[in-house]
């Protein structure tokens, strides 16, 4: 039974990210997308019952909103930009105000030779391509 209303491609993302959850909204006939941007705070579950907390300021007020992975009524989940934290839950950001909420972003991961995917190149390798170019 749970297995048939699994979604096919769930997306990745993790604790800390700051995504785009794009939902849709019945209003009597019409249907429209609605997105809510905030930051994972916290994930929960597996198979079915898997769902995802994100948190954002609205009008210098925290809210928080629990998204079930697998609902039809979620279009899609949009990642915005990564967050590194050493927490599997972020419950410590209700505490803090301003910039103290912000967190680093995480660095793209190395491939098998060593060079960063999507990342800037060091001074020796963009020296050692001139030197090939010449």
């Amino acid at each position: 039974m749970e297995g048939t209303s699994l979604k096919p491609a769930i997306p990745k993302f993790e604790i800390g990210d700051t995504v785009d959850v794009h939902q849709r909204i019945l209003e009597g006939q019409k249907e429209r997308i609605q997105v809510f941007s905030g930051v994972v705070i916290a994930r929960r579950g597996e198979g079915m019952r898997e769902s995802f907390t994100v948190r954002r300021i609205v009008q210098g007020e925290g809210v928080e909103r629990v998204f079930p992975i697998h609902s039809p009524r979620i279009a899609k989940v949009e990642v915005k930009r990564t967050g590194r934290v050493r927490r599997a839950k972020l419950y410590y950001l209700r505490d803090r105000v301003g910039k103290a909420t912000r967190l680093r972003e995480r660095r793209p991961k190395a491939s098998e030779n060593g060079a960063v995917q999507g990342g800037k190149a060091s001074k020796k390798e963009t020296a050692e391509q001139a030197g090939k170019k010449e």
